[in-house]
């Protein structure tokens, strides 16, 4: 729907400038044009001129560039993205669906990946309105390119995903997420864990990454434009505009569950919200219709821990309600110019960074929301990520461009992997010296493997016992 209506958005400026230009008489070309036929077929001349009139002409080629309009825009066609998906339906311990969908190249065939592949498994969470945007299909492909195997996961009724209980998942309840990386951890035992979320969907991430702590099975995580006070972001951190883009989107995706969403939730209050706050309300915040029976009578699974108050559901929805708990290393990409988020000193947590050793902030100037693009000269512009961006430059699989941020995320991730193996193998060269507590020398150990002598953890790097440091966050 919001690829609807910028491409609605963008025919409508295309039209005004050229109508523009033909009232006033000017040659210029459409917005769309940095340079028109007319104006190449001019260079093309300009070869076979002589030298007295070349100065001439080139003046002359120059003025009419100067006159060009320029419109660099993310482009507002479907991305045709050299992945295709393979899904997994999970059913949840109260028979609820989630989804994981797993990316494959689309030159292959659809199968499914050996559970016996050692290759590190990339977690992707979108937004929380389930929008698998252009970013989330590009991540994907360079994840694949460098050896990954990224499945994107699907709350509740979000993308396709059937809505078997009378429940949605809560902006940050961890739960569904939980069972989900438990069945990814069965499938795939021998590849590491990573964990990338998208704009509001690191509220997700955070709220699992706080309540599991040590026990996440995650490597490392990073929030790509993430919301932090998403309370605030809720009451009055959005413009009219756009917060009427995703009320409408959402409440298009509601709408096939009218019927039975009715059966627990005021729908009427539900379908004529104006804001995000509302629907949020409206969703969880309410008891049902009055006069139906209880959830439990009904013999329906309600939506969880509702509460009867706005503030009381942010007490058990707000991302870092349990940061001082997480246990891996998070990078979180941002810039100052994001109109999403909100203004940077009163939406960003500098303290956390500042305090916690376990979170970093990458912080430009420029990047706007989820549009860390590459340009073609290896330099960075920043644009509007969900609005509009540069068209970036060809890597990946070879046929789209990418964003730098994807590319440093996944650098992260190396850097990362090679910190807790460098840790890990000095734990055991200091074991092996002293023979695990004084056994004869050490020649007890060396008969045996190193599993054999202990347990394993619950994070599969042993990163509680590694990335040790000392944490003087508070909240």
């Amino acid at each position: 729907m919001l690829e609807c209506l910028v491409t609605l958005c963008f025919v409508i400026l295309v039209a005004l400038i050229w109508s523009g230009s033909k009232y006033f008489g000017t040659e210029s070309p459409p917005a769309a044009l940095l340079v028109s036929q007319q104006a190449a077929k001019d260079q093309t001349r300009l070869c076979v001129f002589d030298r007295q009139g070349s100065d001439d002409a080139q003046a002359a080629a120059t003025d009419q560039k100067a006159g060009a309009v320029a419109l660099i825009c993310k482009p507002c066609w479907p991305y045709d993205s050299p992945v295709q998906f393979v899904r997994d339906n999970l059913q949840l311990s109260d028979d609820g669906l989630v989804a994981l969908d797993w990316a494959v190249p689309a030159y292959q065939k659809r199968r499914r990946t050996s559970s016996h592949s050692t290759s590190p498994v990339l977690l992707i969470i979108p937004n929380h309105l389930g929008k698998i945007t252009r970013n989330v299909l590009k991540l994907c492909e360079m994840a694949l390119s460098d050896g990954y195997l990224p499945a994107v996961f699907n709350r509740r009724s979000h993308n396709s995903t059937p809505l078997t209980t009378l429940k949605l998942q809560q902006f940050g309840d961890p739960a569904d997420l939980r069972e989900a990386v438990r069945y990814i951890r069965y499938r795939q035992p021998a590849g590491k864990l990573y964990a990338v979320s998208e704009s509001t969907g690191s509220g997700l991430l955070l709220s699992y990454l706080g309540e599991c702590g040590s026990s996440s099975y995650m490597t490392a995580a990073v929030c790509l434009s993430p919301v932090f006070r998403c309370q605030g972001w809720f009451d009055n951190g959005l413009c009219r505009a756009l917060q009427w883009a995703l009320v409408l989107y959402q409440k298009i995706c509601l709408s096939r569950y009218k019927t039975a969403l009715g059966e627990t939730i005021q729908t009427d209050t539900l379908f004529s919200s104006c804001s995000l706050r509302g629907l949020e309300e409206a969703l969880f915040c309410q008891t049902g219709q009055a006069g139906s029976a209880p959830a439990a009578a009904t013999g329906t699974s309600s939506y969880s821990n509702t509460s009867s108050t706005w503030d009381g559901y942010w007490e058990h929805n707000e991302p870092l309600r349990d940061v001082d708990e997480v246990a891996i290393p998070v990078l979180s990409v941002c810039a100052q110019d994001d109109p999403v988020r909100g203004d940077t000193l009163s939406t960003v947590p500098f303290e956390l960074f500042e305090t916690n050793p376990h979170f970093f902030l990458l912080l430009t100037e420029h990047g706007g929301h989820c549009g860390f693009t590459t340009q073609s000269d290896g330099s960075t512009t920043g644009a509007l990520g969900e609005v509009g961006s540069a068209v970036a430059p060809n890597s990946g699989m070879g046929s789209h461009g990418t964003n730098w941020s994807h590319r440093a995320l996944l650098e992260f991730f190396r850097a990362t992997t090679a910190f807790f193996t460098a840790e890990e193998r000095v734990k055991q060269l200091a074991a092996r010296r002293r023979g695990l507590g004084g056994g004869a020398g050490g020649r007890v150990f060396r008969h045996r493997s190193v599993s054999t002598c202990k347990q394993v953890p619950a994070c599969s790097h042993n990163i509680h016992a590694i990335y040790n440091c000392q944490r003087s966050y508070t909240r």
